[in-house]
């Protein structure tokens, strides 16, 4: 019968095409299962010890070398394998020493003897006192410290790790880098998290092999005494000689290796990443400074001239540092020669601009005057950083948007009190803050106050007459009703004022697709295909500003999401969708101004006047105005206002839906105040009254 070679050869195939590395862990965990159970000759266990050895300086170095821990993402996995070999083996060895201890110490193989012997000098007692000290060192040392900041570092790691992720956003956003870079990155923040959460509790494995490696030399050593006293009837003084030694050696053996491993285990968790291994930080941190060298001579020089002291040795170290120290100085001083001719060479050149010269402008900033800037020590400065991100926390919780950060920085070139507001690089207000005043405010603005005042001036809120007085006199000021503010609550009351008459101006593109992030985490389906299918980000950003123009808050955006959904395709004019949205938010809208009010006294148009505007409107003209009657409806507006003020009324102008969007974008040039609603914004329950009419002659 001819053998099927093409069987054969086919069989060969599918044996070369398994991925044997995949076997590799569920392997090792084998071995390591067989050797805690089955016996293990003496040669073998002298194989395993040598290789556990081995292993343990192969990870120190490794952990040495490593640059960031990235680079050693599988150092706690390996924590915990290279711990079980060292149980499995003390499994072994136990079992072996048990069994054949009272032949003598060779009969646990020639590692455990040789360390039993040549490191301990054939004293049991001393094996143990190094033994206990080694367990000491990696128990309550090394292993505790690494644990806790491996404990610290996963809490850190977790708690930036939004903070990383936006930073990666932002960059993929304005174009920094591309998106298998942001992928790239996000991955090594995971990892880095992953990381140190692993570490923290693969380190609470090295402990339990400490706390394992004394409970196994106690159970050995009276173990093997019972055995030899009782099974091999030796005397108590040769059973006691004979199983200590055996154990020690054993105990040294696994707790050798142990500490290396847990050193790495400091050595990674320890590490910062920079590029370099920790070789090179050490040396290029501590022994690269002449100034250290030269200081610790002449520390070890005293120490060397004192009576009593060993002069020899200190004096010895002392010169030696001071050589080493020379050395480094001229090192240093040859560079400093180096950089001075470089600097003499190319000072008359002027280096060629680049993208490093653009200045981004900040989106909010503040800047301080002198006095201010030294005026805020480290209590005040914290207080206004919390006041501010207070300010941010609500303006998102009331508007629907995170505002940018504020930015704070000094100016010399101010007055000394004075302090600017600006908004993209825009001076919005200034004013003037005296940290070592308190600024008084009374509501009844012909009152006299009785006690001296630094200075006058406006409160930038509200408007209202205001004085800056020493702090000895707020007593003073609280019994005749004034209000007391300080410093920081003035600048963050206008700030927080400014940020919300520049709704518009603060939310941008940026703004905008944060915002559909944080909607697509909430309600991910209502989201899906919105952009660019439904309509464009631009289109949708010009909405969301035309409705912020008119201080409509956009905190309820699913239903402004649901409405362009369902009419964008009417229409794609923003503008136009911007009024559709607002019919929508009607009941949203009139509770913002109206508050709980069931009757409201507004402001209506003349019939005649409001005909006018709808021919001019029909004919195209949506954008202009004849002058005559332009002039006319800014100045029945203004006494419309007027009465609407006496009478307790609303600043509020209530039109035909097809005028709304023009009078608005008119009026609210001149009157900030006053808010423009078509009839259809209007909710059937709220009954408005007309006290006011446009255009009546």
């Amino acid at each position: 019968m001819i053998p099927n070679f093409s069987i054969l050869k086919n069989i060969l195939k599918d044996i070369k095409a398994i991925r044997w590395d995949l076997f590799y862990s569920p392997i090792v965990l084998l071995i390591l299962l067989s050797m805690m159970i089955l016996p293990l000759p003496t040669f073998l266990l002298d194989i395993f010890f040598t290789f556990n050895i081995v292993l343990s300086v192969m990870i120190l170095l490794s952990s040495m070398f490593t640059k960031n821990t990235i680079e050693f993402i599988s150092f706690p996995t390996i924590l915990l394998f290279s711990t079980l070999l060292r149980l499995a083996l003390n499994i072994a060895s136990t079992r072996v020493i048990l069994i054949n201890g009272h032949i003598g110490p060779s009969s646990a193989g020639n590692v455990i003897e040789s360390f039993g012997h040549f490191l301990v000098g054939n004293n049991f007692s001393t094996g143990i006192v190094i033994f206990i000290i080694l367990i000491i060192i990696n128990f309550i040392v090394i292993t505790k410290g690494s644990g806790r900041i491996a404990e610290v570092g996963a809490r850190f790691a977790l708690d930036g790790m939004p903070g990383k992720q936006m930073a990666i956003d932002a960059d993929l956003s304005s174009g920094v880098i591309d998106e298998k870079e942001a992928i790239k990155r996000r991955i090594q923040v995971s990892q880095e998290a992953d990381f140190y959460g692993s570490m923290d509790g693969a380190n609470k494995f090295v402990r339990g092999d400490a706390i394992a490696g004394i409970l196994i030399m106690f159970v050995n050593i009276i173990g093997g005494i019972l055995v030899g006293i009782i099974q091999h009837n030796m005397n108590f003084y040769l059973a006691i000689k004979t199983y200590s030694l055996l154990t020690i050696g054993d105990g040294l053996v696994a707790q050798i290796p142990s500490l290396l491993i847990s050193t790495s285990a400091g050595v990674m968790v320890t590490r910062i990443s920079n590029n370099k291994n920790v070789s090179e930080q050490i040396i290029s941190q501590l022994f690269n400074n002449f100034k250290i060298f030269f200081f610790s001579s002449i520390v070890l020089l005293i120490f060397g001239v004192i009576p009593g002291m060993p002069h020899i040795i200190f004096l010895f170290a002392s010169f030696l540092l001071l050589f080493f120290g020379i050395i480094l100085y001229f090192k240093h001083y040859k560079n400093n020669i180096f950089d001075i001719k470089e600097k003499n060479n190319f000072k008359n050149k002027v280096e060629a601009a680049s993208w490093k010269d653009v200045i981004m402008e900040d989106t909010i900033k503040i800047e301080l005057g002198q006095d201010i800037h030294f005026s805020l020590n480290k209590i005040i400065k914290h207080d206004l950083i919390n006041k501010i991100q207070m300010i941010r926390k609500s303006f998102a919780n009331k508007i629907g948007f995170l505002p940018a950060e504020v930015v704070i920085k000094n100016n010399f070139l101010f007055k000394k009190s004075e302090y600017k507001i600006f908004i993209k690089g825009i001076e919005v207000y200034r004013g003037e803050l005296f940290y070592n005043l308190k600024m008084i405010i009374h509501n009844n603005q012909n009152i006299k106050i009785s006690f001296p005042y630094v200075t006058s001036c406006i409160e930038p809120v509200y408007g209202m007459k205001a004085f800056w007085i020493n702090k000895k006199y707020e007593f003073d000021a609280k019994n005749m009703n004034f209000t007391i503010v300080d410093a920081n609550s003035v600048l963050v009351a206008n700030l927080n004022n400014i940020l919300k008459q520049n709704l518009d101006e603060l939310f941008g593109y940026y703004e905008t697709q944060k915002l559909l992030e944080h909607v697509n985490i909430n309600i991910p389906k209502l989201v899906d295909e919105f952009i660019p299918n439904v309509i464009n980000l631009s289109t949708f950003n010009q909405i969301l500003k035309n409705l912020l123009y008119e201080k409509v808050y956009i905190r309820d955006i699913k239903t402004i999401l649901e409405t362009l959904i369902h009419n964008s395709s009417i229409t794609k004019d923003p503008n136009e969708l911007t009024s559709i949205v607002r019919i929508s938010l009607g009941k949203f809208i009139c509770q913002q101004i109206f508050k709980n009010r069931t009757t409201v006294k507004i402001i209506t148009l003349d019939n005649k006047l409001e005909n006018i505007l709808l021919k001019f409107c029909t004919n195209g003209k949506k954008n202009l105005f004849e002058p005559d009657l332009a002039n006319n409806i800014l100045i029945q507006t203004k006494l419309a206002m007027e009465h609407q003020n006496n009478i307790n009324g609303f600043f509020v102008l209530v039109v035909n839906h097809s005028l709304r969007f023009i009078l608005s974008k008119f009026l609210r040039q001149k009157f900030t105040m006053l808010h423009v609603l078509s009839f259809l914004e209007i909710p059937n329950k709220l009954i408005i009254k007309s006290t006011s009419i446009i255009g009546k002659m």
